[in-house]
């Protein structure tokens, strides 16, 4: 079907939800998970030096697919949705008679209260308080026309892509690069350790990981994510997912450009991160990769918007519409069940399980959590964790029982 019944749920007098919304959000739970359990299971990666005990051609080909197709893509999606939702929660707001900027900040304040736990118990590489932070600029920015919003958006990506540039030909004209491997792999086998042993040293372990962790997120990921929150926010005051089957065309456009492009950047990307850590050529992939990801991530939202929208599209909703209403639950959940497979806190198999092995694993919990989210959803309103982060954005208990409702 293409019609919008099948991509809007009633919601009561005050609005629908967009399912496609929640399918999108859904899918990239996948990604997410697919990129953050490969940290979590080795103190390895991202260290610039790939674990030497699982050196196979699986293991090679599998870091190389994490990182062509997975790897800063998904959280640009998380974040376009995150702008887009920002729209329809103001709309609610004015439907109710409420004040949006306090009701906001407070589930701003929510968000950063559980990424920071987030961030020191399970997992450092948290992007919840990064969202936080980042929504106080969304909401400075919430009367800023939609095609100023996308110049900006092309800005940020731009300035980004284009410091990274700079720091290549600066690192080359100085004859630098590379990593010391004794060091790096030094510091890799000391974190195992930590990781390995008592809550108390994981925690340890995680507060220690938390400079290194903040300057990423703040010269990588937050420029990007806040570009995505603009492009979303744009896209919410034209309602393009209220019924994306207008945009056709323009889906198909995307796929085009994105899976040749963005694919292309994506390989570059996973060349220099896995051959050539911190090389000129590294720095300069991550630039090219700063204004390709954005393409392939749009072009896998539209791959599932087509989907979505074809005769048998509900069953795709179906299934990842549930995980997607309960997006945070399950991020926090993967983390949670992560630690206890790999850290002191339970089983601690950091650095003991192959990568095809970890994705594997990624794979049956994403399967295992489509499930749960259904069956939770036919007899409560909504996720755990939604269900406290509501109380905190409108000061009051949500009802319990079930039902639908928007953004």
């Amino acid at each position: 079907m293409t019609d919008t019944t099948t991509r809007l749920t009633p919601a009561g007098p005050q609005g629908q939800r967009i399912t496609d919304i929640d399918a999108l959000r859904g899918f990239a739970l996948l990604g997410i998970l697919m990129v953050n359990i490969t940290y979590l299971a080795s103190a390895h990666h991202g260290t610039g030096l790939e674990d030497p005990n699982f050196d196979s051609p699986a293991d090679h080909a599998t870091r190389y697919l994490v990182a062509t197709f997975f790897e800063a893509k998904f959280f640009l999606l998380f974040s376009f949705l995150f702008g887009y939702s920002f729209t329809l929660q103001a709309k609610s707001a004015a439907r109710g008679g409420a004040r949006f900027s306090r009701r906001f900040l407070r589930r701003l304040a929510a968000l950063f209260a559980l990424g920071a736990f987030h961030a020191v118990v399970l997992f450092p590489g948290d992007i919840l308080t990064t969202y936080a932070l980042l929504g106080l600029v969304l909401l400075t920015a919430r009367n800023t026309r939609p095609r100023n919003a996308v110049k900006t958006a092309v800005v940020l990506f731009t300035v980004t892509a284009a410091g990274y540039l700079m720091l290549s030909f600066a690192q080359h004209a100085a004859g630098g690069g590379g990593i010391d491997a004794a060091s790096a792999a030094a510091h890799a086998q000391q974190a195992t350790d930590a990781l390995r042993n008592s809550p108390g040293s994981v925690i340890g372990a995680h507060l220690e990981q938390l400079p290194d962790v903040a300057f990423l997120l703040i010269f990588f990921q937050a420029p990007a994510a806040l570009a995505a929150f603009l492009l979303g926010f744009a896209a919410g005051r034209h309602e393009v997912l209220a019924d994306a089957t207008r945009y056709q065309p323009v889906l198909r456009r995307l796929q085009q450009i994105g899976y040749s492009v963005g694919l292309a950047g994506g390989v570059v990307y996973a060349h220099a991160s896995l051959e050539h850590p911190g090389t000129p050529y590294h720095l300069a992939a991550l630039g090219f990769d700063v204004v390709t990801a954005p393409l392939l991530a749009a072009a896998y939202a539209a791959t599932v918007l087509r989907l979505t929208a074809t005769a048998r599209g509900h069953r795709l909703t179906a299934l990842l519409a549930p995980a997607g209403r309960m997006a945070l639950t399950n991020y926090l959940t993967q983390s949670l069940l992560c630690a206890l497979l790999f850290t002191g806190f339970g089983a601690a198999l950091v650095g003991r399980v192959s990568p095809p092995l970890v994705t594997g694993i990624a794979l049956t919990l994403f399967t295992c959590q489509l499930v749960a989210c259904r069956w939770w959803l036919h007899r409560h309103r909504y996720g755990p964790v939604e269900w406290l982060l509501r109380a905190a954005t409108n000061a009051a208990w949500p009802h319990r029982q079930r039902a639908e409702s928007s953004e």
